[in-house]
This record gives C-alpha cells, sequence and structure tokens, in this order.
C-alpha cells in the first residue's frame, strides 16, 4: 500500500504545539462541537434516567448509581479497545486508504461480538459482587436487576460504538446527531412508562431504567446503521480478505488493548469511590451520583474535543502533515481548557441550585452541595487529561497513557481518597479531594507525554503488513 511521504517539518514541534493557527481552531472546532454535542445528547440520557429514578426514592438513585458503575465497568475495557478505530480508520482516512479503513472496521465487528459475549457472564453475578463489596442491604438486590437488565442491550451498545467511531474517524457526525436526539426522546418515554409504571406497565424504579436502556442501546445501533448506511456501506461490504487473519487482529488488539486498559483504570477509580461512598451509607452513594452525573455531563464536552482531536491528529499524521497534527493537538489543548474553566466556574458559584435539579431530599442534596464545588476545582484538570489522551490515541501512542493512569488514580488518588476519607474522618469530601489530586497527576504527566510525543517524527499506523 502507498503511504504519503512525511512533509518536513516547518516549525520546531514543540512551536507548532503551542501556537495553534486560526485555521488549526476552526477545523478542530468545526468537528469538536457537533462531537461534542453527540457527547452531551448521549450523556443526557444517563442525567434523565437519574432525574426520573431519583423522584421514587434514595434506594432506587442509588441502585441506578451502582448498577451504572458495574456495567460500564465491564464494558470500558471494551469500549477503550474498539477505540483502536480511532488513529486505524483516521489515518488511513487522511492517507486515502478505503481499504485499510473497512478492514479495521470489520475486525472491530468481529470483536465487538466477542466482547458483548464477555460483558454479559461478566454481569451476571452482580448480587454476590455487590454483597463482597458489603453495599447496603437495602440497594443491592436493585442494582442487581438493573446490571441483569442491561444484559440485552450489551451487543447494541458495543455496535452503536463501532459505527460512531467509525463515523467520527471521517469526520461525519451528522447522522450521530439525529440518532442520538431520537435516542433521547424514546429513552424519556419508555422511562415515563417503566419507571413510574404508566400506560398500564408496573412501577418498577431503577430496574424500568435499565430495561429502557437497553432498548435505547439497541434503537441507537439500528437507527444510526440505517440513517449512515450510505457512508458506512464501504466500510462495511464487501467483506475484506484476511479478516481473521491472526497477525493483523492481534496488531489490532494491540493497539486497542491499552485504551482499554487506560479507560478502565480511569473508570475503575471512579467506580471504587462510589464503593466507597456506599461504606458511608445510602445517602452519600445518592450525593455522589448526583454531583458526579453533574460533573460527567459538563465533561461530555472536552470528550468531544478529544474524539475531535484524535481524528484531526490522526487525519493529518494519515496525510503526512506533521505541523498540521501539532496545531491540530495544540487547538483541541486549548478549547479544552477554555470551555472547562467556565463549567468549574459555575459548578463554584451555584452548588445549591444544581444540586435542587436532581433531588429534593434533604440528607442527600446537604452532601451534593459540598461535593460539587469540589467537582468545579477537578474540572479544568479531567478537561485536559481527556484532551490529552484523545490526541495521544490520534498519534497511535496508546501504552505509556496506560503508566500515567496507572500512577494517578491507583498511586495516588484512590490511596489519598481513603486517607482523607476515612483515617482523617472528612468522609465523602475527602474522598472527592483524593480523586481531585489523582486527576491533576494525570492531566500534568499526560500533557508532559503530549509534549514529547508531538516532538518526535509522527508515523501513519498500519496493521497489515
Amino acid at each position: 500500500m502507498s503511504v504519503p511521504p512525511v512533509r518536513a517539518s516547518r516549525l520546531p514541534p514543540v512551536a507548532s504545539l503551542l501556537r495553534p493557527t486560526r485555521r488549526d481552531l476552526s477545523r478542530v472546532v468545526r468537528l469538536a462541537v457537533p462531537v461534542a454535542l453527540v457527547q452531551v445528547g448521549m450523556m443526557a440520557m444517563g442525567v434523565v434516567d437519574t432525574i426520573m429514578v431519583g423522584r421514587v426514592s434514595p434506594e432506587d438513585l442509588a441502585a441506578v448509581a451502582l448498577g451504572n458503575l458495574y456495567f460500564f465497568t465491564t464494558a470500558v475495557f471494551g469500549m477503550g479497545l474498539l477505540m483502536a478505530l480511532d488513529p486505524l480508520v483516521a489515518q488511513a482516512v487522511g492517507a486515502g486508504d478505503e481499504t485499510a479503513a473497512a478492514k479495521a472496521v470489520q475486525r472491530g465487528l468481529i470483536l465487538s461480538l466477542v466482547l458483548a459475549c464477555i460483558t454479559s457472564l461478566a454481569l451476571v453475578p452482580a448480587t454476590p459482587v455487590f454483597q463482597f463489596l458489603q453495599q447496603p442491604l437495602g440497594v443491592i438486590p436493585i442494582a442487581a436487576g438493573y446490571a441483569h437488565w442491561s444484559i440485552p442491550g450489551t451487543l447494541g451498545f458495543f455496535l452503536f460504538v463501532i459505527f460512531r467511531q467509525t463515523l467520527q474517524a471521517m469526520g461525519r457526525v451528522a447522522p450521530l446527531l439525529w440518532t442520538v436526539l431520537a435516542a433521547n426522546g424514546l429513552n424519556a418515554f419508555l422511562n415515563w412508562i417503566l419507571i413510574w409504571g404508566n400506560l398500564g406497565a408496573p412501577r418498577l424504579g431503577a430496574v424500568g431504567s435499565a430495561m429502557g436502556s437497553s432498548l435505547a442501546r439497541w434503537f441507537m445501533a439500528i437507527a444510526l446503521l440505517g440513517v449512515a448506511w450510505p457512508l458506512l456501506r464501504p466500510y462495511l461490504r464487501p467483506l475484506r480478505p484476511g479478516l481473521l487473519n491472526p497477525a493483523p487482529l492481534l496488531r489490532m488488539v494491540v493497539i486497542g488493548a491499552p485504551i482499554g486498559l487506560q479507560s478502565m483504570l480511569e473508570f475503575g477509580a471512579f467506580a471504587l469511590t462510589g464503593i466507597f461512598m456506599g461504606w458511608l451509607g445510602t445517602a452519600p452513594m445518592a450525593a455522589h451520583q448526583v454531583a458526579l452525573n453533574l460533573a460527567a455531563f459538563t465533561f461530555m464536552v472536552p470528550l468531544g474535543i478529544a474524539a475531535a482531536g484524535a481524528v484531526r491528529v490522526g487525519q493529518e499524521i494519515g496525510r503526512g502533515e506533521p505541523d498540521a497534527a501539532r496545531g491540530a493537538a495544540g487547538a483541541s489543548l486549548l478549547l479544552g481548557f477554555a470551555f472547562m474553566s467556565v463549567t468549574a466556574l459555575v459548578l463554584l458559584l451555584f452548588p445549591g441550585p444544581l444540586g435542587r435539579i436532581y433531588t429534593e431530599d434533604a440528607a442527600v442534596l446537604a452532601m451534593v452541595t459540598l461535593l460539587i464545588p469540589i467537582a468545579g476545582v477537578f474540572q479544568v484538570f479531567d478537561g485536559l487529561q481527556a484532551v490529552a489522551a484523545g490526541i495521544l490515541r490520534g498519534a497511535g501512542d496508546t501504552r505509556v497513557p496506560v503508566l500515567i493512569n496507572l500512577a494517578g488514580f491507583w498511586l495516588v488518588g484512590l490511596p489519598l481518597s481513603l486517607l482523607l476519607g476515612f483515617t482523617f474522618g472528612h468522609g465523602p469530601v475527602g474522598i472527592w479531594w483524593g480523586l481531585a489530586a489523582g486527576l491533576a497527576v494525570v492531566a500534568v504527566l499526560l500533557l508532559s507525554r503530549v509534549v514529547v510525543r508531538m516532538g518526535r517524527d509522527l508515523q501513519r499506523l498500519t496493521v497489515d503488513r
């Protein structure tokens, strides 16, 4: 296959990174805005679930927090592994190599079938897992029901991830916007029926939320395939030769597995803080869910910027344009920093009104107003680490970030959470300050890695040799 020649850099690498041009910013914004809207739309489904379940009982709200953590803890490795499509497809698109892009997508579909089976099996023992983790007795059966009713939607979930990453890598995200918008309407309607027991359905609370989410995940996969078929067809048909060849399939896994581990380390750290909250009781766990849900909602924008950065960096590397790749990286970091600085200010100034959107329970609300300002403090670090990780992913640098996440979250953040929350008796507030410290370490180290990586030769990734 032909690989575009890499053009000589016209500027020192760090200069291209630190001084993105107006064109760099414009190109990232044009992709980041719709991708961020997609991310916000997907997160909105979780926000609606939380708000609607929060009106049922604190136990149901805590069960959604626990069940959701369990589902995504089991699924997040697979999500990350499939993000190998980011550098492979984006760089192939930049190089004009449709065959390489199609092979990557079709191998991703094979992997999604395997990942759906593994994730489903991991969700089965929910009850003994929650008992082992010493979660509140009144929450365990509801959370286990939530986890079990998430199983039917696992394959739809992974298929949607494949189609989403492919369209993002192509820079064609309009079908994603329409699909996610429709899925939000369907999810809210299903929640109205299943959570609250309307139209003759039983009042199922948190379990009804899981049922609605599974149906919505299948809807998103099927609807996106239908809406985007003209764009996806060249990558899905015909089947390319050598799909089951173990060597390139293994090389794809080698690229994606570190992304999966990185995602698992990050999500696992947040999941464990939820477990720590469960040790303190139902009210702290429910408050944690509300504050985390709010922080995660604002986080969807830098996550969209990170995805756009990964695509732009990958496409420019595929085209053999190192300066343009560095400019895209710098523009992505600048946009992420600016947005999260604004959201940090909002969270710091308005914790009470924001908390009341989710709950009227006095005990939960009192705790939420203490946690939301801490979320405001770590907003900038969280946004920068996400964007930096996306840039490195687009460049195909997937191994070092795993070690950075391990150090920041598991060697700094979680030990500090335990120390501040339990040893020094600061409870939920101490747990969250430990998490904030871990995020700060990860952000600083990932930014340092971006500077180092962007200063080197930027070469295209291939798995078929």
